[in-house]
């Protein structure tokens, strides 16, 4: 395994374990986390306290204590009540949002001690990489790091962090007269969210205008303002996450641009997502874009590669079978100890009355009942990992096949680069704004559910055409191919699963959408169509990452390390997202 693969795959684990641990202890089923930021649902929570976000380089003590933290606040604050009370200022935002993540830390129950040391945990590493920083160096770094301290310590009721104890100690003198009072009312009140407020508000709005002051003063010093220079690369991998998300109670709302209108739209999309024309778009079987002679020498190619890997096609269909299979009726086995009476041998109970074997029972067999769909994004970057996608696949529909599941191969790109006709036709409508999607969008099918794959091999070979690959519109196509995966699986009867892996090595890229849309067009678009999927039910989406993480997309996903090859170990990898 490679080591992007190692870290990505572990915080996955750790991102697993912490989902389970908030979705526990919060009493919140449907939390995940994606792209290391919670989700409730199809909802992005809004973001908290800073110290509720560890780093990559963090250990796991800090991953819990951030759960537990997190769990607390779901279980214990009115979000709606917060977000109405929830100064303007950044900075008097930032001490708001600590202080009621403080609070609710105070009321974690006194039978979880574990939940306790978590949360201790947690706020020592990040008080401890905020000093290390370089923050505390600058007035009002030193301001806001006291405020954390001193006001968790009286709100808890726990120690401030000893190795910082000695630099704050001045500050801590000059904030007593100026929040005293109020640090007592956040003891007393912590039981009550709107009576704590008040104290919250008038703590915020006092170090806010104090970190004012001590910005104005930095400014008015040439020295202070060369330390700021040299120290700048230091505090440069730290963040105080003061960019809150004016978000509802729920989570963080779809992004303005997907819910502009434009003149040209291709219906009534209740995510907003536009196109600007679907004159050009178009469906077209692989194989029929490669002339028969390349697409024979390309077979022939992966034939050899394939005869090369030594790869146990037979061993992934068991295991396949396995995973996929679920107990099916195959009729009913006659001349039974036990089970239901068959009346059909009632008879020799007459004639042998020691022969018990009158019962007959069910007879039940693993049948594969489920559907796959692989899609893989032909965008220009996938280019150099056509031969092994190829390979990928092909094993997969013959194990497929073998194991009696329907499997598709499908792929998407671009009719043309850098939007084609359609952004032809957009220049000659004027340029309006935010036109949506604009390229010739380009669905391509290798194989059918209703190929079997001897049929299909000519086309799968289709993927080394170099040609074929150019610019990817990856929320379209995840859609296109979650419709079609339910059309096999509906008349195979409703117990069908449908799965559908995406094979891609990032998110969308289109040239002239993102010049001519806001830059996150085609990646919400994208977390929308996946996040309606997921939550439907209908369709079992998996990500895999070549050679990068897909999380940020997909719910379930996997890096693949294609760099040395194919081997059975890469198999075994794919067929772990299936449960």
């Amino acid at each position: 395994m490679g080591t992007t693969q190692a870290v990505v795959r572990h915080r996955q684990r750790v991102q697993e374990l912490c989902a389970a641990a908030v979705r526990a202890l919060g009493d919140v089923p449907d939390l995940h986390f994606r792209g290391d930021r919670p989700y409730r649902g199809r909802r992005a929570l809004p973001v908290f306290a800073p110290h509720l976000y560890p780093s990559a380089q963090d250990d796991f003590g800090s991953f819990r204590g951030a759960a537990d933290g997190l769990a607390l606040r779901l279980a214990y604050s009115d979000q709606e009540l917060h977000r109405r009370l929830c100064p303007a200022g950044r900075t008097a935002r930032l001490v708001f949002e600590m202080l009621e993540q403080f609070r609710v830390e105070s009321l974690a129950p006194a039978h979880l001690p574990g939940m306790r040391r978590n949360l201790r945990h947690r706020h020592e590493t990040w008080s401890l990489a905020f000093h290390h920083s370089g923050l505390t160096e600058t007035a009002s770094g030193l301001l806001l790091h006291t405020v954390a301290q001193v006001c968790r310590a009286r709100i808890t009721g726990g120690p401030v962090v000893e190795e910082t104890e000695g630099i704050i100690e001045a500050t801590r003198g000059a904030l007593a007269p100026v929040i005293g009072h109020e640090l007592a009312g956040l003891r007393g009140e912590r039981g009550d969210q709107a009576r704590f407020a008040v104290h919250a508000l008038a703590v915020a709005r006092a170090v806010a205008e104090m970190t004012a002051g001590a910005e104005a003063a930095a400014r008015e010093g040439r020295a202070e303002r060369d330390d700021d220079e040299r120290s700048a690369p230091a505090r440069s991998g730290f963040t105080l996450l003061t960019e809150f998300d004016d978000a509802g109670p729920g989570g963080a709302e779809v992004p303005p641009h997907s819910r502009e209108s434009g003149d040209h739209d291709d219906g009534d999309r209740d995510d907003g997502y536009r196109v600007f024309t679907t004159a050009y778009d178009r469906e077209r079987r692989a194989g029929t874009l490669v002339r028969p002679a390349a697409l024979t020498e390309y077979r022939e190619r992966l034939d050899r590669r394939i005869a090369s890997q030594g790869i146990n096609i037979g061993r992934i269909t068991r295991e396949l079978t396995a995973r996929l299979a679920s107990p099916s009726s195959r009729g009913w086995d006659g001349a039974q100890d036990e089970g239901y009476v068959d009346g059909r041998m009632l008879a020799r109970l007459i004639s042998s009355p020691t022969d018990q074997r009158v019962f007959r029972a069910e007879r039940t067999e693993p049948a594969t009942d489920a559907t796959v769909t692989f899609l893989i994004d032909c965008s220009g970057s996938m280019k150099e990992h056509g031969e092994s996608l190829a390979l990928l696949v092909e094993v997969f529909a013959r194990a497929l096949d073998r194991a009696g599941a329907p499997c598709e191969v499908l792929g998407f790109t671009t009719g043309a680069w850098n939007g084609g006709r359609a952004r032809r036709d957009w220049l000659r409508a004027g340029r309006p704004a935010r036109p949506g999607r604009l390229n010739e969008q380009c669905h391509l099918v290798f194989k059918d559910a209703a190929t079997p794959w001897r049929a299909a091999r000519r086309d799968i070979a289709a993927l080394l055409k170099p040609d074929l690959f150019r610019e990817g519109v990856d929320g379209e196509a995840v859609a296109w191919a979650a419709d079609r995966a339910q059309g096999p699986a509906a008349e195979r009867g409703p117990g069908c699963r449908r799965l559908l892996f995406v094979l891609s090595d990032g998110g969308p890229m289109d040239t002239a959408t993102q010049h001519a849309n806001d830059r996150d067009f085609l990646d919400q678009h994208l977390k929308d169509v996946v996040a309606r999927c997921e939550q439907s039910g209908e369709v079992e989406i998996f990500g895999v990452g070549l050679g990068l993480d897909l999380s940020p997309y997909y719910r379930r996903s996997r890096v693949l390390d294609l760099s040395q090859g194919l081997d059975n170990s890469v198999f075994r990898d794919v067929l772990g997202l299936i449960g």
